[in-house]
């Protein structure tokens, strides 16, 4: 019986991978959870009584797009945080930013570009659906490191000429994951005109873009909008996961051009789950609020300001501009993690497990992700045995 070959050859996802490398060995102390991008501070209070107030819902079937209300709650946060006005019918709700990244490049990738096989950029090393979409569609994926060199994100623009005429979708994460860099609105504005240049789509997955250190970053809607740039050009991703501390809600949203969003609703209403009516009337609340977004900004802050005081004496350390992980280097990602579990029981991720091997090096192979997401003690105290384990 035959099976595809699309995916052979795709590494194990990341947790089962470290689960391999780890769990064979015992901790050498307590263990403290530093790998997994769970948010783990208190969620806002009002999601108990929305809930229970609306379990009646579980019994229909929920609107395919989102109910008006939340689409006018995201529409008007939109607004809020980045200055531009999206009509409901540009926006779709998400089973989390996953799901529309996902989508998003089986609704709208085309089967060749210039004549050949589509192209799917993205930054090396990223979020691992990015890749598993482009195969998914037939298209190549295509990596381009995102290093020290380059500041972190990739240097679209240094590709060849023929490789970016055959580019469908460029995938873009700010604040990065894993790294935390913030792409400027510069960046974004180059980008957009590399995509116009070459026809091309920006997916921007700006799922931790309510946690920043000092200066909220720029999201790719306000610099298309401020460039006058085709809407059909710019796709945001962004969920309540990190911002509103619930990962489990499963919640996000995609916002488009009115083609590019008529084009996902319809793969949705075919191949898709729609968010629970009742996580739905939760969403539009936490939409609506950004008192519980500042306070836990701010615990995120004072662990980075943490973590800046531990390392930051160490040779290649970077603060994060955004988001909630260190990318720390080491000699190895593999034989660090490692080393840290069987002497600390401090755990964290390779680099290597988030990134591919291209052009003979795999960029995230000297590094070690950290997620700084435990409360503040917890995480302070990782931190140092961190430091002392590995660079003591």
């Amino acid at each position: 019986m035959a099976f595809p070959e699309r995916f052979s050859n795709l590494p194990d996802y990341a947790f089962p991978r470290l689960r391999k490398l780890l769990d064979v060995h015992a901790p050498g102390a307590d263990p403290i959870a530093m790998t997994i991008g769970e948010p783990r501070h208190a969620m806002p209070e009002f999601v108990g009584p929305i809930l229970a107030a609306n379990l009646s819902g579980f019994g229909t079937y929920p609107p395919n797009d989102g109910t008006p209300e939340l689409l006018a709650a995201i529409s008007a946060w939109i607004a809020r945080r980045y200055g531009v006005t999206i009509p409901e019918d540009c926006l779709m709700v998400l089973n989390g930013t996953r799901e529309g990244l996902f989508n998003a490049c089986i609704a709208l990738c085309p089967e060749t570009k210039a004549g050949q096989r589509p192209v799917v950029l993205m930054p090396n090393p990223f979020y691992q659906v990015y890749a598993v979409a482009a195969l998914t569609v037939g298209a190549e994926p295509v990596y381009v490191p995102a290093t020290a060199a380059t500041g972190f994100l990739p240097d679209y623009g240094s590709l060849r000429q023929d490789v970016l005429d055959r580019v469908a979708l460029a995938y873009i994460c700010s604040p990065a994951n894993p790294q935390g860099a913030v792409a400027s609105n510069e960046y974004l504005a180059d980008l957009l005109a590399l995509a116009e240049k070459h026809d091309f789509r920006v997916l921007a997955d700006e799922c931790y873009s309510e946690i920043w250190r000092g200066t909220p970053p720029p999201g790719l809607l306000q610099i298309a909008h401020q460039q006058g740039a085709d809407p059909e050009r710019a796709l945001v991703f962004h969920s309540l996961s990190k911002r509103s501390n619930l990962p489990g809600l499963r919640s996000g949203f995609v916002a488009a051009g009115p083609e590019c969003t008529s084009r996902i609703r319809k793969l949705r209403s075919f191949a898709g789950a729609p968010l629970p009516l009742p996580l739905q009337r939760v969403a539009e609340a936490c939409w609506q609020d950004e008192a519980h977004v500042t306070a836990s900004r701010a615990l995120y802050q004072a662990k980075i300001a943490a973590a800046d005081g531990l390392f930051s004496g160490l040779q290649g350390y970077r603060s994060p501009e955004g988001g909630f992980f260190l990318w720390l280097p080491v000699d190895d990602g593999e034989e660090a993690a490692l080393k840290l579990w069987r002497e600390t029981g401090v755990r964290v991720l390779p680099g290597a497990y988030l990134s591919r091997d291209a052009g003979g090096q795999n960029p995230g192979k000297g590094y070690i992700r950290v997620a700084l997401v435990a409360p503040q003690e917890e995480t302070y105290r990782g931190l140092t045995m961190l430091r002392d384990c590995i660079y003591g």
